[in-house]
């Protein structure tokens, strides 16, 4: 019996330098590993492919139409919206993501965020090695606000995995947690559920953590940021179309908000006109808040499983 032909068709979304391995799937075929596929050749890259491994390359239903071997599609990623689900499930094909590999580095990102934007540190460092404390004729030098978290009021929008980590977080920082779901919750020592306008006007920090659909894209738009309280701090760890972008731009130049760190965006890569750029008082990473070395191996190792299940007719992690 030949080989499977497994394909990896963006292997560079998961490594950084080759820190790690992705010899763990060759145990199961042949294993190509592709650096990056361009949209317009997936279909020739996919077409002899009996697994397909990626991360954001588009399967549509015309880049596997030619795919005729193809059975299995593992996702390395927890968000699945470039895969034509409805054409996987008409043509008998498995696909099967990574959910939960981030929760602890998402957790992590979303306070790397929000202490950069309250401590200053990167502008108070910048300082000093520009010799202002040097010149300084007393011991310290404060003009930027630095604001304590502890009785400040946290608000999550969607609170899974990860949105409990950051509770746990928040409250070692001595917050008072209030989290908004669609489906309401119970109250614990931790959380306190709110509706959600409740949770606009009474947070200092609204952080989000909500997957993104119909019911969640723009959420955050013009009207949503005037009922905020004035100088609150907003946090998007989750996905960029959560957020009107443009009404995230006034906010922020409005002063209604503080600040605010984003680690997603609406288009990515970022483009050169987009409304975010060089907007004051606003961090923006470039969707790295899965990317420790750790949670990529995590994830690795979960798709791996992911593969292994399937092929002893026990898939796991099913989407479809």
């Amino acid at each position: 019996m030949s080989k499977m032909n497994i394909i990896i068709t963006d292997a560079s979304t998961v490594l950084c330098n080759n820190d790690i391995s992705l010899d763990v799937f060759k145990q199961y075929g042949n294993l190509t590993l592709i650096d990056y596929t361009e949209p317009s050749k997936v279909a020739e890259t996919i077409k002899d492919a009996d697994i397909v491994l990626c991360n954001k390359t588009p399967l549509t239903a015309e880049n596997m139409k030619d795919a005729k071997k193809l059975k299995f599609v593992g996702i390395l990623a927890t968000g699945y919206n470039n895969i034509d689900i409805e054409y996987a499930k008409a043509h008998g094909i498995t696909v099967c993501n990574a959910g939960g590999y981030s929760t602890n580095s998402v957790a992590q990102h979303t306070f790397a965020l929000l202490l950069e934007l309250i401590n200053k540190i990167s502008i108070y460092n910048k300082e000093v090695n520009e010799g202002r404390w040097i010149n300084n004729k007393i011991f310290t030098f404060f003009d930027h606000e630095i604001i304590e978290l502890s009785s400040k009021t946290m608000g999550l929008v969607g609170c899974g995995n990860i949105g409990i980590n950051v509770a746990k977080i928040a409250n070692a920082f001595n917050m008072k947690v209030l989290v908004y779901t669609r489906s309401g919750g119970k109250d614990t020592d931790m959380v306190k559920y709110v509706d959600f306008d409740t949770l606009l006007k009474e947070s200092d920090i609204v952080s989000l953590h909500c997957p993104l659909n119909e019911q969640s894209k723009n959420l955050f738009n013009d009207e949503t940021f005037a009922k905020m309280k004035d100088g609150a701090f907003f946090i998007n760890t989750a996905r960029g179309p959560i957020v009107d972008e443009l009404a995230l731009k006034n906010a922020l130049e409005s002063g209604k908000l503080k600040g605010a760190g984003i680690d997603v965006l609406e288009i990515e890569p970022m483009k050169k006109d987009s409304p975010l750029l060089n907007v004051k008082n606003l961090i923006i990473t470039p969707h790295v808040a899965w990317a420790p070395k750790e949670t990529r191996q995590r994830l690795v190792d979960l798709v791996a499983d992911n593969v292994k299940c399937y092929l002893e007719g026990k898939p796991q992690n099913v989407i479809v």
